[in-house]
């Protein structure tokens, strides 16, 4: 199942490219050591200076993650006489080589990979795991040439998994058609599992590293019917030759990150024998493998080309990001992986959460996208009151925009035909799309105009009507208090160290407007003692409109402070089908979560 390239092959490819030759290489002789040894070999070069600079971040992880952070012993020298080559960094990413016109220079640097997720390196005495952006520099003006990588693993028994193509008769040299390639193309080298299988005559495959209880035939069952469901809503074929998807087991982590012939997996190595948990993970496969489509190929126009050293900003990732975590909820129902009632059920936590954000009324989701490098993956204790995440609210309004579709069509038309459009429009060729331009072919599939719907979901803070979109198909949204109907108090508490610590404070809760912080350590309610646990019930003891006094510490000041609790708020909202729906109304329903 791995693909090789011939010498003619890659010469027909590179009729037109610059002379000038570059050769990646990766070894990892003392892997226990975290520290990956990188070569870049620059042959046939005649410029008197070299510059290379290094990725700052990642397509998929909208953040700046200064990779070069983790270099070190940077050396450059000349490959015939092994003379060293002076040098200097130009900014944070950037080093500079006088060459003295040597033609041919080689650049040895390490790379400290110790950080197990799906969008950095890691490397043990197990296996060693790669991202060309964090790992890899580029030399300026060249990146759109092909390279050849080597991949040297520490021992013979260790395996070496990627979608780059082997070159012919070997098993450790890769083709790599461009630098883009090279950052879209993770590579999995050590002891682990590989699972192959064939969908539509295509060679597949899990590639697993980790012990814990996943389960390849099943995962390979279900994987089955969501490439079937995915590729039916952009109108049948796979857009590629072969896919992997490359799975860790790890601990406690959790993740995923979209490439265009395979992804990369973080999910807990025991979290596949519970039924909850393994529906979880197969909405994570549907999100990733969703992504081959939608923004791999469909993407904003900013990120038509990627700049990898400043950041990409677009108001779009609403759609490619919101879109496809709609779709990762609903897709497993459509391929029987569960059924309504987990679906439903998952819906219902999916708007608990977007209901219980406060800041869905401060930050409009298009500026949530844009703002995506300064605030989605830089949390803080007052994220929750500032921001809304273009994911949760992404799917939110997908979902809404779906049900209205199917609801002026009978479920004859639905936000498939929009996925369908924006393929053959943008998808095939790669054209990058404009906000307007996907605005616009959303309104063409439903029909009607959708400028009002735009400007209060996406360039506003008007509170999404859920209840009212989910009425027409027979559904119920349910408001969810606990027993006591505890009054609202607005703190997340938690118990650190023997001290009892305000985690976070809800923007206009009654411990907001009495001045407790983010920090504060509680020490006593009406003169009580308490801990994080004691608290809630503690406040079970008073009703809304009762001022009891907090004793904290605030930056070590001791205080006590008024709180006036107010009126219970829904500890969670659930989904239920309407017992006394129309027939017309549960067509509907069938007609959506059917398929």
């Amino acid at each position: 199942m791995v693909q090789t390239v011939t010498s003619s092959q890659i010469s027909q490819a590179t009729q037109d490219e610059t002379s000038v030759e570059i050769v990646y290489g990766v070894a990892m002789p003392n892997p226990h050591q975290h520290l990956f040894e990188v070569t870049i070999q620059i042959n046939h070069w005649s410029a008197m200076l070299l510059d290379l600079k290094m990725p700052v971040w990642t397509p998929g992880s909208y953040l700046v993650r200064e990779y070069a952070r983790h270099v070190q012993d940077f050396q450059a020298i000349a490959t015939a006489t092994e003379k060293p080559l002076a040098w200097q960094k130009q900014g944070k990413n950037h080093w500079q080589i006088a060459t003295d016109a040597t033609e041919s220079i080689t650049v040895k640097y390490r790379v400290f990979a110790n950080e197990l997720t799906v969008r950095t390196n890691h490397l043990d005495s197990t296996h060693g795991y790669f991202n060309g952006a964090a790992i890899f520099c580029f030399v300026p003006d060249y990146q759109n040439q092909s390279f050849i990588l080597e991949v040297e693993p520490p021992d013979e028994a260790w395996q070496i998994s990627t979608t780059l193509p082997l070159l012919e008769d070997s098993e450790t040299q890769f083709w790599v058609e461009n630098f883009d390639v090279l950052v879209d193309s993770p590579v999995e080298v050590g002891i682990h599992e590989s699972h192959e299988f064939l969908y539509a005559d295509k060679p597949h495959r899990w590639v697993v590293w980790g012990d814990g209880d996943f389960d390849a035939d099943k995962a390979i069952a279900d994987t089955k019917k969501i490439i079937a469901i995915e590729a039916d809503i952009y109108g049948g074929g796979l857009p590629y030759d072969e896919y992997m998807f490359l799975l860790h087991l790890s601990s406690s982590g959790y993740g995923g990150l979209e490439h265009k012939e395979s992804c990369s997996l973080n999910y807990p190595r025991f979290g596949f024998g519970d039924h909850n948990n393994y529906n979880r993970f197969m909405q994570l496969v549907a999100h990733e493998f969703f992504h081959l489509w939608n923004i791999k190929r469909i993407r904003p126009k900013a990120l038509e080309t990627f700049d990898y050293e400043n950041e990409n900003y677009t108001t779009s990732l609403w759609f490619a990001e919101g879109v496809t975590s709609y779709y990762d909820l609903i897709i497993p129902r459509w391929a029987d992986i569960y059924d309504d009632d987990f679906f439903l059920e998952s819906l219902g936590k999916d708007i608990t959460r977007y209901l219980n954000t406060p800041g869905r009324f401060v930050q409009p989701l298009a500026e949530s996208s844009f703002d995506a490098w300064i605030k989605l993956y830089r949390r803080d204790a007052n994220s929750n009151n500032n921001q809304m995440s273009y994911y949760l609210k992404g799917a939110m309004v997908s979902l809404m925009l779906d049900l209205i579709i199917r609801d002026r069509h009978d479920n004859q038309k639905s936000l498939d035909d929009v996925m369908q459009r924006m393929w053959q429009e943008f998808g095939k060729d790669e054209i990058g799309f404009t906000p307007k331009q996907v605005e616009t072919v959303i309104a063409e599939v439903a029909g009607c105009d959708l400028t009002d719907f735009f400007n209060r979901y996406l360039y506003s803070t008007e509170e999404l009507p859920l209840e009212k979109s989910l009425e027409s198909f027979g559904l119920i949204l349910k408001p969810i208090y606990d027993d006591k109907k505890i009054p609202y108090f607005g703190a997340e508490i938690k118990d650190e160290n023997n001290r009892t610590l305000v985690k976070s404070i809800e923007s206009g809760s009654p411990c907001h407007i009495a001045g407790i912080d983010p920090g504060d350590e509680i020490l006593a309610i009406a003169d009580y003692r308490v801990n994080a646990e004691q608290v809630s019930k503690r406040l079970q003891n008073y009703h809304a409109g009762d001022t009891i006094s907090i004793t904290l510490f605030q930056q070590d000041q001791l205080k006590t402070l008024a709180v006036t609790l107010a009126e219970p708020q829904p500890s969670s909202y659930q989904v239920k089908k309407n017992p006394d729906a129309s027939d017309q109304q549960k067509a509907k329903l069938t007609g959506w979560l059917c398929h």
